[in-house]
């Protein structure tokens, strides 16, 4: 790999050859030969904004014996983006969209021996900005042409991303020797038709030779057979299973999964090509008829309604290459762990590879898939019209097997932006993406796998008669109380489906430690500014720290005290939504991950570590919650229950105070069906306090692990004692465990271990202690933690050690 000949890049890479990892980018090239810094430390980001500039020629030379096969394709996976591709000094193709596969006939130019293959990227910049001056400027989030390139949209940066913008071999490529036919696709649709299971198996063959075909299917003992006559290129094969074992989503039953496999065979009998995947059986229905509250947006799964506990994904890295199956399946596990049921993969990032989508069938994970359009008004004339069909399609089929995903989406907030980001003005009449959400995606859903349902947008309210993010009316993204408003704000909301809220907080210390040099870190170093993509996002931070907690003495206080905040934000706002269940059928945080070390809205940070909020979200997802509600000038204690089996127990509600005292008692007997909620007032001796700022209401069923708190007063005006408190270490099979006994009440007490070891993870955080209660933590670090060091402040913390002035 090189820079292309005349461009302007530094003198040590001028001329220079870099040996290349396919599949690979510019990027991971040029940092595996020691070439750059890392893009992801400090602000050396800035520095490295030539690459996207730049054009670059990946070269090889390859050994190729001539055979009896009728056809030689070139196969590419996956090209970043805009490439020329030229076989022994004739070009082969050309491209312009990352998110689709190419294939070219190469046999008449391959040579006996050796042959050489170029790859030239031109710059995802020039090629955008072109289409850009060529069609007319459209508005968007940020001041880069996104929108004008079929590329991964946060490679331009993002509000919480590097702008890296990439080029490369970023899926496989090789050659494809065969003749006769191929399989050119296979659409396996499974469906219910009562408790028996159902495939149409839909083939799609490329010939050389005009002659009958038989391709054969089978799938869990049943199979089917048909002839695809000479001069024919399609066919369906249906497939009926009796009985199977149904995949279900996670909490709802087993992941059945069963083999298919497809095969094509010439005249004489000789199978010339076979596909082969796993399936599952399982209905999808998505309700949105109305009713008294406006529009719902309920989905069941085999007539099961399932009330969506789900989180936004962005690309786990923003050089996709680098994230492997092992790293998927530990984020995902991270979901799994946190309760979470279904996964929305975001529009401005990528179509997944088929590793995730098989670790969310294998998990149960549900599957929202964005087609990829975010934030932006994007034209629709050509070529973009006739990539985005052609796109759509290949990835629609791509997918189909598997059961996981269970809803298209066509984009993200830009029918939104449409309606309130002032863009008719600017766009004065020219396209904007209208006619792909409306048209263009639907119908190819609609043909090619109408299995699934298909939403226009997110948000969306069910018709353009009705503002797209009204929350009476399907989904609804809420991103006021981040940018203006504070965080309780969420409790005058009872939308129908929340696909988007959020709040941000930095990522773990340990994380900020590796990718900053600043000395000292402080929440407005150079490094910590630099990772703070969201505009005015400090001063956000600020104002949500100002109306809640108390004021931060140091950095270590900052930085706790926002973590803190965070979990607190999205912890109220999924409880309250959640509370509202007969009303609201779902809510997907924004967000799980990070693609790098930055602050954002992420549970999980850039380099894998759970912040608070990941512990808050467990929590508040669980699948029986226990939750304190004002209603009706009162207080509430509403049950959850997201179980198959009905939740019978009797709850204690207490008013104490913070030194333990109870002032007020009741009982309450909880009867939840299953898949369902209550609400019961609370008695007005109970939901009074005496002393606002020295009380706390709690309710508990089965004991601390289905506990609610209520604070009667911010934590701010709260009148806490100087946290005081025992703790012991001892060591446990792989780590340490630690301990604590109240001497006071302790608030939201958590250990940072990772500040001791960067290996270390913890069980639990945020707990809260009435005076002589205990709790334990159980480290996993990579060697025996400093005991001192480990029970003291700033590794161990609460809200009332905060050192006042």
């Amino acid at each position: 790999m090189r820079a292309a000949p005349r461009a302007q890049v530094p003198e040590e890479i001028a001329g220079r050859s870099v040996p290349a990892t396919v599949p690979g980018c510019v990027h991971t090239d040029l940092l595996d030969a020691g070439l750059i810094p890392d893009p992801y430390l400090d602000d050396n980001e800035l520095a490295l904004a030539w690459i996207g500039r730049t054009d670059w020629v990946y070269q090889t030379t390859f050994v190729h014996r001539a055979g009896d096969d009728e056809r030689v394709d070139l196969v590419c996976a996956g090209l970043d983006t805009v490439a020329t591709l030229t076989l022994n000094g004739v070009e082969v193709g050309r491209t312009a969209n990352m998110h689709r596969g190419y294939r070219f006939d190469v046999r008449q130019l391959l040579r006996d021996g050796n042959n050489d293959l170029v790859v030239t990227f031109d710059s995802a910049y020039r090629y955008a900005e072109a289409q850009q001056e060529r069609l007319g400027d459209r508005p968007n989030a940020y001041p880069e042409p996104f929108h004008f390139i079929r590329k991964m949209a946060c490679n331009f940066g993002w509000d919480w991303g590097p702008t890296v913008v990439t080029a490369g071999i970023w899926q496989e490529i090789g050659l494809h020797a065969w003749s006769t036919a191929r399989l050119a696709t296979v659409r396996p649709l499974a469906t219910l038709d009562g408790r028996d299971g159902r495939v149409e198996v839909h083939v799609e063959v490329e010939r050389v030779a005009d002659v009958p075909l038989t391709v054969r299917a089978a799938v869990a003992g049943a199979r089917a057979e048909v002839v695809v006559p000479a001069g024919q290129r399609t066919a369906v094969l249906t497939l009926t299973v009796r009985e199977p074992a149904l995949w279900w989503p996670r909490g709802y039953g087993e992941q059945a999964r069963h083999p298919i496999e497809v095969t094509v065979h010439a005249p004489d009998g000789d199978t010339v090509d076979s596909w082969s995947h796993r399936i599952g059986f399982r209905s999808v229905r998505l309700d949105t008829t109305p009713d008294e509250h406006g529009t719902p947006f309920a989905l069941s799964v085999n007539d099961v309604p399932v009330f969506v506990r789900g989180v936004n994904w962005i690309p786990d890295d923003a050089f996709p290459t680098r994230i492997t199956r092992a790293r998927l399946a530990e984020r995902f596990d991270q979901a799994v762990a946190a309760n979470v049921n279904l996964l929305r993969v975001w529009g401005g990032g990528r179509y997944e590879s088929a590793d995730f989508y098989d670790l969310a069938d294998e998990r149960g994970l549900l599957v929202q898939q964005d087609f990829l359009f975010a934030c932006a008004a994007y034209p629709e004339e050509e070529p973009f019209g006739t990539e985005v069909a052609a796109e759509a399609a290949e990835q629609v089929t791509r997918l189909a097997p598997y059961p996981s995903l269970v809803l298209w989406t066509g984009n993200n907030e830009n029918i939104w932006g449409w309606h309130d980001w002032d863009w008719q003005p600017a766009l004065a009449g020219r396209t904007w993406g209208r006619g792909y959400y409306l048209d263009v995606l639907p119908r190819i859903v609609g043909e090619l796998d109408p299995t699934r349902p298909y939403w226009p947008g997110s948000p969306w309210s069910g018709t353009e008669a009705i503002h797209p993010d009204d929350p009476a009316h399907g989904t609804t993204h809420i991103w006021d109380v981040w940018n203006t408003d504070d965080y309780t704000r969420y409790r005058e909301y009872v939308p129908r489906f929340v696909a988007e809220f959020g709040y941000q907080a930095p990522p773990a210390y340990a994380t900020l430690r590796r990718a900053l040099s600043d000395e000292p870190l402080a929440h407005d170093s150079p490094g910590m500014a630099h990772h703070q993509k969201a505009a005015g996002g400090d001063g956000k931070l600020q104002r949500g720290l100002d109306a809640h907690l108390p004021a931060p003495a140091d950095f270590d206080d900052w930085h706790y005290l926002t973590q803190l905040n965070q979990a607190r934000a999205i912890q109220l706002g999924v409880e309250h939504f959640r509370s509202h269940r007969d009303v609201c059928a779902g809510t997907i945080v924004w967000q799980l991950n990070d693609c790098w070390p930055v602050t954002s809205w992420s549970a999980v940070d850039g380099d894998g570590r759970r912040k608070p909020l990941w512990y808050a979200l467990r929590h508040a997802y669980a699948d029986r919650l226990l939750t304190v509600q004002p209603r009706d000038g009162g207080l509430a204690l509403v049950a959850v229950n997201e179980t198959a089996e009905a939740w019978t127990a009797t709850a204690a509600v207490t008013r104490f105070t913070l030194t333990g005292e109870p002032r007020a008692k009741t009982s309450v007997d909880l009867d939840v069906p299953a898949y369902s909620s209550v609400v019961l007032a609370l008695p007005a001796d109970l939901a009074r306090p005496e002393d606002a700022r020295r009380e706390v209401l709690v309710a508990e069923a089965g004991g601390t692990a289905e506990r609610a708190l209520w604070f009667f007063a911010e934590d701010r005006e709260v009148d806490w004692p100087a946290a005081a408190w025992d703790a012991t270490v001892e060591p446990v099979d792989g780590g340490q465990r630690v301990r604590v006994t109240a001497r006071t009440v302790l608030r939201d007490l958590t250990l940072f271990a990772d500040r001791l070891d960067p290996a270390a993870t913890v069980d639990r955080a945020l707990v809260t202690l009435l005076p002589g209660e205990s709790t334990t933590f159980t480290v996993r670090p990579s060697g025996p933690l400093d005991t001192a060091a480990l029970t003291a402040r700033p590794v161990l913390r609460c809200v009332n050690d905060i050192r006042r002035s």
